[in-house]
C-alpha cells in the first residue's frame, strides 16, 4: 500500500481494490489518472478519443508533459492503468473534461460535463463518490447532481438538504500548469468542496492518496468560484502589465526597462507584458464570473477585454513594419514568427495569442510568413486550424527575415542573437 510520501510496494491491497474512474484523458485527465496509480490505486481512464485510449493502452502519453509518458508507461505495465471509451462501473469517478466559452459571446458551455455526467448515469450504484474537476460557472455541480438524480431515481443523491445520500457529490479544481503538472499534482493544495460535509470527507479520503499539500474543506459553490477568482487574478495582473506595454509602445519607452525600474518598489512586481493570454485557464476561467454576475465583474472584464487586445496590438506593430520596410525594398517583406504555443517550454496552442497572430498574419501576407516553434510537432493533433501555416524547424530563415516577430520566447529561442538590421518587434521579451 502507498504512503503520504508516494511509496508504492505495487501490491493491491484491500483498499487499492476500490476502482477509480477518471473521464477524460486530456491535460488535466490524464496526469490525474497517472498520479492515482502510480499511488497504488486501480485506475481506469474514459476517453471518447480512441486515439488517446489506444495511446494510453500502448503505455504511451498522447500529451507532452516532462516525465509523464515514462509514468504512463510504469503504471499500464503495472496494471494499475487502463484506458476505455465507455465509462464502467467504479467507485469514485473524477470528470475532467473541457469547458471551452463561446468566443462571440464568452458564455461558458458546459455541455461536455453534462454529457460526461449522463454517460456514468448508467454505471452508478450506492457509495459512489463523483468528483467535477472540470472548471466551471458556479453552480455546475448542483447540475450535475440534478442531472443524475434525473436519471437515476432509484439512487438518492445530496440535494434539498440530502445529508446521507447513496451517491457523494464535491467540486475539487485543479490547480497545476504544463511543464510542472505531476510535481503540482502532489505538491499543490487542494480546495474540496462537497455538497455536503459527508461529501467533502469522501471527497478529503480520495485526494489524500498522494496528495502532500493542504486538502482544504469547503463547500461546492465556493470552491467553484475559488478557482476562477485564481485565474481572474491572475488574468487582472497580466492585463496591467500588457496595457502598460501598450501605452509604452504609443509613449516610445522601453517598457521591459521601465518594469525592472518599477519592480524595485519593495512594493511592486509588475508582471511581464506579452502578445495576449492563452492557456485553457486564464483566457477562459474569468468570463465564468463576467457571465454569472456581469452588473458587478467591471474590473475583470476590462481586463479581460485589454488582454484579448493585445494580438490586435502586435498586428498593427508588424502592419507598420510591413509598409515601412515595402517602402524601402519596394517588395513585400519576409515574415518570421518566433513561437506558437500559448506560453513557454510546453506543446499547448489552446487560445494561444501566438498562434492567432500567425494565423492572422498568413491570411494578410500569404507566402511571406514562416513560424518557427520546438513543439510544432503537436500542432497536428491539438485541433487547432493550422491551414495554411507555414512552419519550419530550421534557423535558416531568420537569414531571409526582413521582419522577425518574437511571441513566445522559448528555452530553445534564447540563444538566437538579436536580429541585426531587422525590423523587429518582440512581443514577449525574447531580448529584453
Amino acid at each position: 500500500m502507498n504512503d503520504k510520501n508516494g511509496a508504492v510496494d505495487g501490491v493491491i491491497g484491500s483498499r487499492n481494490e476500490r476502482v477509480i474512474s477518471v473521464i477524460g484523458l486530456g491535460y488535466i485527465g490524464l496526469p490525474t489518472a497517472v498520479t492515482f496509480a502510480a499511488h497504488g490505486r486501480s485506475v481506469v481512464g474514459v476517453d471518447i478519443s480512441e486515439r488517446a485510449v489506444n495511446s494510453v493502452n500502448q503505455g504511451k502519453a498522447h500529451i507532452e508533459e516532462q516525465g509523464l509518458s515514462e509514468l504512463v508507461s510504469e503504471v499500464v505495465a503495472s496494471g494499475r492503468l487502463r484506458a476505455v471509451t465507455s465509462p464502467v462501473t467504479a467507485d469514485e469517478f473524477i470528470i475532467a473534461v473541457p469547458t471551452p466559452v463561446d468566443h462571440e459571446t464568452h458564455l461558458p458551455d458546459i455541455g461536455y460535463v453534462i454529457a460526461a455526467g449522463r454517460s456514468i448515469a448508467s454505471v452508478l450504484r450506492k457509495g459512489n463518490l463523483v468528483v467535477l474537476e472540470s472548471t466551471s460557472p458556479v453552480g455546475t455541480t448542483r447540475k450535475l447532481a440534478e442531472l443524475l438524480a434525473e436519471l437515476r431515481p432509484d439512487l438518492r443523491f445530496p440535494l434539498d438538504g440530502e445529508t446521507d445520500p447513496d451517491v457523494y457529490l464535491a467540486y475539487c479544481p485543479e490547480r497545476i500548469i504544463p511543464g510542472q503538472m505531476l510535481r503540482e499534482l502532489i505538491e499543490n493544495d487542494r480546495i474540496i468542496g462537497g455538497m455536503s460535509e459527508e461529501c467533502t470527507k469522501h471527497a478529503i479520503a480520495l485526494y489524500d492518496t498522494f496528495v502532500k499539500g493542504q486538502c482544504v474543506a469547503s463547500d461546492d459553490r465556493t470552491a467553484e468560484l475559488c478557482k476562477l477568482a485564481e485565474n481572474s487574478y491572475r488574468d487582472v495582473n497580466i492585463a496591467f502589465a500588457n496595457e502598460l506595454s501598450m501605452i509604452c509602445g504609443d509613449l516610445g519607452i522601453d517598457v521591459w526597462k521601465l518594469v525592472e525600474l518599477a519592480n524595485r518598489h519593495p512594493r511592486v512586481n509588475i508582471l511581464k507584458p506579452g502578445p495576449g493570454v492563452g492557456g485553457h485557464c486564464i483566457a477562459v476561467d474569468p468570463w465564468f464570473i463576467v457571465s454569472s454576475d456581469p452588473e458587478r465583474a467591471k474590473i475583470i472584464k476590462t481586463a479581460r477585454q485589454v488582454n484579448d487586445s493585445k494580438p490586435g496590438y502586435v498586428l498593427d506593430l508588424v502592419a507598420a513594419a510591413v509598409n515601412k520596410v515595402n517602402k524601402l525594398n519596394g517588395r513585400p517583406p519576409q515574415i518570421v514568427c518566433l513561437g506558437l504555443a500559448y506560453k513557454p517550454d510546453v506543446d499547448d496552442f489552446r487560445e494561444s495569442p501566438a498562434l492567432a497572430i500567425a494565423q492572422s498574419l498568413t491570411a494578410t501576407y500569404p507566402g511571406n510568413v514562416q513560424c518557427m516553434d520546438p513543439f510544432s510537432h503537436a500542432l497536428e493533433t491539438s485541433g487547432e486550424d493550422v491551414d495554411g501555416l507555414r512552419v519550419i524547424e530550421s534557423e535558416s530563415a531568420l537569414a531571409n527575415a526582413d521582419i522577425v516577430v518574437a511571441l513566445v520566447a522559448h528555452a530553445g529561442f534564447r540563444q538566437i542573437p538579436y536580429p541585426e538590421g531587422r525590423s523587429v518587434i518582440d512581443a514577449c521579451g525574447l531580448w529584453s
